[in-house]
């Protein structure tokens, strides 16, 4: 198994015990290892990088380990003033003492340590748990906010650029399986109809970044409910996981697709639309606790934009799963051939609930633009 023998290219003590395959990710393929030795037992998380999402894996673990080391940094020099201990996982060298090792088909893997102790769950548990994401992906922004966005790669260009995902989709429907798979489908044609309706909202937070109001910093890029650990004892956020998507970029597409995430508590693969509602209650919850932190960084210009971000993200992601489908599924994994049409559904549906609510959601993120 390629697996084992590649987990034991890294600097971590004892004799491999197992590797079990981990569910859940769209895009790496991801095992859990444990080793042993006499006196104890070490685990960390194995993932052999998608070399065709991350055409340059070494950037994207150089960005890793930059924004890890300045964030554990600022977490020791801040530990004795703090309410939790504060985590982000380690990349764990290879044995060569490069952030990665390299298998003899080219593939490129990566060790990263586990927080231990604590859960992360597919969706929001209560509103205390949507009030600790948002703790959580505030105090991520703060530690990281200065550091120079000029010292990262951009490891995905285009990632979270919605006018470019829009480009994408258009050159997909000029192709073969493209026009086949939305000829067969009455479903799909629905699906464009609704996308065509909202070409000109593509652009918003990209025009305001061109215009000044809004300034490139370093985002997480993938900061969903389901990489929020929090603690088995305390209850408490402890630490964002999935760091692969680290990046240059604006901001808002992060708060916006931690509010997606989190207040969609039917998640994203759901067949009962009707349970698909963008909850305000526990974007109010969210938000108040994201702003513990961001109050220290953000800008009125940011937050007058957080609307467009919320409704923005949650079509893009939409957008990209419905291009996806249209491809032939080459970059989201998927266990049938409709799933990302669904998923694409699943995200209109939801930007549906969040138009209906533009007033009530307007008036949350205005509360605190008066106080920034």
């Amino acid at each position: 198994m390629k697996a084992a023998f590649m987990a034991q290219a890294f600097q971590v003590n004892g004799r491999l015990f197992s590797v079990e395959a981990l569910g859940g990710g769209n895009v790496n393929d991801s095992y859990m290892v444990i080793l042993r030795t006499v006196f104890s037992e070490e685990r960390f998380i194995l993932q052999r990088i998608n070399r065709k999402v991350f055409k340059h894996p070494e950037q994207v673990m150089e960005n890793m380990r930059i924004v890890t080391s300045h964030a554990h940094r600022k977490f020791e020099e801040e530990q004795d003033y703090a309410d939790r201990i504060w985590q982000l996982p380690r990349v764990i060298p290879a044995k060569d003492g490069r952030d990665y090792a390299i298998d003899a088909e080219g593939e490129y893997w990566r060790a990263i340590s586990v927080i231990s102790s604590a859960n992360a769950y597919m969706q929001v548990q209560s509103p205390e748990h949507a009030h600790e994401v948002g703790i959580v992906l505030g105090q991520f922004h703060r530690v990281i906010s200065d550091l120079p966005s000029e010292q990262l790669h951009d490891t995905l260009p285009g990632f979270h650029v919605t006018p470019e995902y829009l480009k994408q989709l258009d050159a997909v429907l000029k192709t073969d399986i493209g026009k086949e798979r939305l000829a067969s489908s009455k479903v799909a044609q629905n699906a464009l109809k609704f996308i065509d309706e909202r070409r000109d909202l593509c652009s918003v937070l990209e025009d305001a970044a061109a215009r000044g109001e809004l300034k490139r910093r370093i985002i997480h890029g993938d900061p969903k409910t389901a990489n929020v650990m929090i603690d088995d004892v305390t209850g408490k956020g402890t630490s964002i996981i999935d760091l692969d998507t680290v990046k240059p970029g604006l901001i808002q597409y992060d708060i916006g697709d931690c509010l997606r995430s989190c207040c969609n508590p039917a998640g994203e693969e759901t067949r009962d639309f009707t349970r698909i509602v963008f909850e305000t209650d526990l974007c109010r919850q969210l938000l108040r606790g994201y702003m513990i932190q961001g109050r220290q960084f953000l800008t009125e210009a940011d937050l007058a934009y957080f609307y467009d971000s919320v409704r923005l993200i949650t079509f893009e992601l939409g957008l990209r799963f419905f291009a996806d489908y249209l491809a032939g599924d080459v970059y989201f994994k998927v266990t049938n051939e409709e799933q990302n049409l669904f998923r694409a559904r699943v995200q209109f549906q939801l930007v549906r609930s969040i138009e209906a609510r533009e007033a009530e959601i307007r008036a949350i993120f205005d509360s605190y633009r008066k106080k920034i």
